[in-house]
């Protein structure tokens, strides 16, 4: 009888589109061979082939870790994406500040009083002044 292992966490499985690879693997591989060939050709003949060799590796780098690494689910470029953020573009000291709620509230509290002692001089200068004509 065949055994067949299933993955618990099924967000973790990827389609495979040819050879076993995903398309995302696919197309960063295309890309590297687009990228890395053509330059090893061309270094061959000016430098020795361990030289061109060792270059084309270099180039073609960048597009295998694009293809394969992976970190808690998300690929290279998210990744790149937030330490560019948290390095470069947010700024260094974040403080801690919250919205106190009671703050508010006692606030308009406070408010809502001034405006009731406002209301009751106008309306005690407005009766009093009535009083002393009449």
């Amino acid at each position: 009888m065949a055994y067949v292992t299933v993955p618990k966490d099924l967000t973790k499985v990827k389609s495979k589109v040819l050879f076993g690879l995903t398309r995302r693997q696919l197309i960063c591989f295309g890309a590297a061979v687009l990228v890395g060939l053509p330059l090893f050709f061309l270094l061959k003949d000016t430098v020795s082939s361990s030289a061109a060799t060792l270059c084309m590796i270099l180039v073609m780098l960048p597009f295998f870790l694009f293809a394969m690494y992976e970190r808690h689910g998300q690929p290279l470029e998210v990744i790149l994406g937030q330490m560019i953020q948290t390095f470069f573009i947010r700024p260094k000291e974040r403080p801690y500040q919250t919205h106190n709620f009671y703050a508010a509230v006692q606030q308009q509290i406070q408010v809502d009083k001034e405006v009731r002692a406002v209301v009751q001089k106008s309306k005690a200068a407005a009766g009093g002044g009535k009083k002393a004509k009449t």
